[in-house]
């Protein structure tokens, strides 16, 4: 990493160096990264304790050994006889991160679950401190000694300064009662882990597919790194709660830890049915942040919804989660009287009397339905003709919640997607399931899912794709419809999920292709606040988004690096969460819309998003689509 005045002169630099590393045979590919971009290679280099992370199964890159330092000019010789012992033991290490001084994170593949596994672990750290000794290194060269390397310290540093240390100990801390058994007087390293040697993983049948591991490997995939206790100055979305909250009770890690917890030492028949899970995971909303964000990617999003349909089989499914879950049956049955119905929800004392009786918050505001359905107004249209050699033909997913509160949207984008050429049929399919997976209600979502898959996959193709509008809705193809998938609708859900995309990315693409141009929309300026979807981040990016919103020529978009909303999909109409939704909301959203100028259009791809930010701030946001067909010319 080099810093000059000028780029010219990194750029000497940069060619001195390449010339010299290729002149030694050294390196293949000398990529060069100014400003912003320099970030992704500190991005994929932090990238790399995520992959490890992510082996499945019980055998592991074990952080053992990984602190080791050594004089770098001895490196090559370290790393040698490194190998050598592991070589002796059948084993295989990653190394990882800072070789150019001298210190490698070395990480063992191994199954600590195993009485073998737990003696070669002893084995290994043993015959390395010796190793490191000879090299006159360091064991602990970048982080602590702590539980794991504590008992080699007298070997590292001798009786005497031990001695010292032990001393230095009984002094200001004779009762032992800071940080008992580290540094001085540690327990044997392989006495304080979490498995405990021979032990057996639990029998869990689960409605999710785990893909080649179990529920329990995935929570235990959580390397307790932390990473979830970012601020909301971070940037990022994980983790919401933790957020506002600052409390480790309401962090990812404490989430996948308690699950861990109970699933391998819980002595109930349904070892998912204890009130400290449902107490913990209360506060998770299901963001996915975790997914994209977290080193290892736990979705703890996905095991929440999951530990829920396990609670619920044992304690039943609350009669607030049953009207949340079939959100899209209400909105049916007062489609019918729209009128009626958001009188009803939005007049003060009715409408109290409701959201008390849902046990949703009274000072939230009510989604109204729609005067009209996206479905009734294409209905009262003629009927598109579709023929054979139709090249721009696209399948519109109408979710539920665009079809009954957002029509206004769903017409929005068929007629921008007219205007641009393209045919669009609504084809036959159900709900997403979105709102039953938000509240765990798995065995229905996974109904939802089969008949969905079959209803689709016939006419889904690379050139008839399916685009949807609500993020949380089409990505549900994407993410959960493979994992609910039983055998026989697999391999038809992952065809399926290849030629589904969220609206965004679809009009990105076709920009990239040229299909779509800047010549078809205004050239008048405008200022767009751009706050992505937490699911469209963690599944999709926001570039397609910021891409699409950038086409007319004159318009400037800037991104809010805002996490979460707050809401969340219910999470911020139920009473006892209200106050968090609005907490997490204001720590990066509400003020940057509140200073956003008049002449400033805020947009929010999803429904959750703008009925937030209407509720928060006062302020209307507008979908994508919708900016995007008011630019057309």
């Amino acid at each position: 990493e080099f810093k000059k005045d000028t780029r010219e002169e990194i750029l000497t630099i940069a060619k001195d160096v390449e010339a010299a590393m290729r002149e030694k045979g050294l390196g293949y590919h000398f990529p060069l990264l100014f400003g912003n971009d320099t970030k992704k290679i500190w991005n994929l280099r932090k990238a790399g304790l995520g992959l490890l992370g992510n082996m499945p199964g019980d055998d592991k890159a074990v952080p053992v050994i990984e602190d080791t330092a050594v004089d770098v000019h001895d490196l090559p010789g370290y790393i040698e006889e490194f190998n050598a012992i592991l070589k002796k033991y059948d084993l295989y290490a990653v190394h990882y991160a800072h070789a150019g001084s001298g210190e490698l994170h070395l990480r063992p593949i191994i199954n600590l679950k195993t009485e073998e596994g737990n003696a070669l672990f002893r084995t290994i750290a043993t015959e390395v401190a010796a190793l490191v000794k000879k090299y006159n290194g360091s064991l602990s060269g970048e982080h602590g000694d702590g539980r794991l390397r504590g008992e080699f310290i007298p070997q590292m540093i001798g009786a005497k300064n031990y001695a010292l240390l032990q001393q230095i100990k009984e002094t200001w801390d004779p009762h032992h009662i800071f940080n008992p058994g580290k540094i001085v007087d540690t327990p044997p390293m392989n006495t304080q882990l979490r498995y405990t040697p021979g032990q057996k993983d639990p029998n869990v049948t689960t409605v999710f597919r785990w893909g080649n591991q179990t529920i329990l490997q995935h929570a235990e995939q959580c390397n307790g790194s932390g990473d979830c206790r970012k601020t909301h100055l971070s940037g990022g979305t994980m983790c919401p709660s933790f957020m506002a909250t600052r409390n480790e009770k309401d962090t990812t890690r404490a989430r996948a830890n308690i699950l861990r917890e109970f699933l391998t030492n819980s002595t109930a028949v349904n070892k998912f049915n204890h009130k400290e899970i449902y107490e913990v995971m209360d506060l998770c909303l299901s963001c996915k942040g975790c997914k994209s964000e977290c080193p290892s990617n736990v979705d703890v999003a996905k095991l929440k919804a999951e530990f829920l349909q396990q609670y619920y089989n044992v304690n039943g499914i609350p009669l607030r989660s049953k009207l949340i879950a079939h959100f899209s049956t209400v909105a049916k049955l007062g489609s019918i009287w729209p009128g009626l119905y958001n009188g009803l929800v939005t007049n003060p004392i009715t409408g109290t009397i409701i959201k008390n009786m849902a046990g949703f918050a009274t000072k939230r505001s009510m989604p109204e339905l729609s005067k009209i359905t996206v479905q009734q107004w294409m209905n009262k249209r003629e009927k598109q003709t579709v023929s054979a050699n139709n090249e721009k033909l696209v399948y519109l997913f109408c979710d539920e919640f665009t079809n009954y509160n957002d029509a206004g949207i769903g017409i929005a984008a068929i007629q921008l997607l007219e205007k641009l050429g393209y045919t669009v049929i609504i084809p036959r399919h159900v709900e997403s399931g979105r709102a039953m997976l938000s509240k765990g209600l798995l065995y229905q979502a996974k109904k939802i899912a089969h008949q969905n898959i079959d209803l689709l996959s016939p006419l889904i193709t690379e050139e008839t794709p399916l685009i949807g509008i609500e993020p949380s809705a089409i990505l549900t193809f994407r993410d959960e419809y493979i994992d609910l998938a039983d055998d026989a609708h697999w391999e038809a859900a992952k065809q399926l999920a290849k030629h589904v995309f969220y609206i965004d990315e679809f009009l990105a693409r076709e920009i990239k292709k040229g299909i779509i141009t800047a010549a078809s929309f205004t050239k008048m300026p405008k200022s767009i606040q751009l706050h992505g979807h937490c699911q469209q981040k963690a599944l999709t990016n926001l570039n397609d988004s910021v891409q699409v919103l950038s086409l007319p020529e004159n318009y400037t978009v800037n991104y809010i690096p805002s996490g979460c909303c707050g809401m969340a999909g219910s999470f911020g109409y139920e009473k006892e969460h209200y106050d968090l939704s609005m907490q997490i909301g204001n720590l990066v959203l509400f003020p940057a819309v509140q200073k956003a100028g008049t002449d400033t259009e805020i947009a929010a791809p999803g429904t959750s998003c703008r009925h937030q930010i209407k509720d928060g701030t006062g302020k209307k946001a507008k979908h994508t689509v919708e900016i995007l067909w008011e630019a057309m010319v």
